[in-house]
């Protein structure tokens, strides 16, 4: 067993001393001077408060809201089930059950369509990853952000309530339109 020496240190000690307070600061005058002169100041400031329901604040435009579903100019579904918004979205809030589409069905020329679309805003953490996937852009972050329910169900959106919250954008590039019409004339050039 080893010893070591005991090490000692003497500190000095600095002693400061304090001025005496003045009558004046004895009695916190300044402190209390002071501080009506912040409540006045802020008194005749003008306000920025917003009376919220009433006055909504400006939203920044690349703001990420509620995830919704939207339809394209005609009124039809965009979503075709590829389910990469699914698998992409780190809390798993996004469940997609794929279904058929009819062969009468003026979307028929799609692939398939969501039978069940169903995103659960409890666990949703708005991160746009669903969006920025979306190789047909059917799913979008709107600008809303104030979602409320007063049950656990009431915050799971389903495909109706998306496709409500969502309604139709501007689709500029009609992809299953020009595909169907490609399919019609190689079709119509067979025969």
């Amino acid at each position: 067993m080893v010893r070591h020496p005991r090490i000692t240190h003497t500190m000095a000690i600095k002693v400061v001393e304090r001025r005496p307070l003045t009558l004046a600061e004895r009695t916190y005058l300044p402190q209390i001077l002071a501080g009506l002169k912040v409540t006045w100041d802020n008194m005749v400031r003008p306000s920025v408060t917003l009376q919220y329901p009433e006055e909504r604040p400006t939203i920044p435009k690349n703001y990420r809201g509620v995830p919704t579903l939207i339809m394209d100019p005609n009124g039809r579904e965009k979503c075709v089930s590829c389910q990469l918004c699914e698998f992409v979205c780190p809390p798993k809030a996004i469940r997609i059950t794929p279904g058929e589409i009819a062969e009468n069905a003026t979307n028929a020329h799609v692939e398939k369509a969501p039978k069940e679309f169903e995103i659960n805003m409890l666990r949703c953490i708005y991160c746009g990853l669903c969006q920025e996937v979306c190789p047909e852009e059917a799913i979008f972050l709107q600008s809303q952000y104030s979602l409320t329910g007063l049950t656990r169900e009431s915050m799971v959106n389903n495909k109706v309530k998306l496709y409500e919250l969502g309604g139709t954008l501007p689709d500029g590039h009609h992809k299953w339109d020009k595909k169907k019409e490609e399919a019609e004339r190689q079709a119509h050039e067979g025969h």
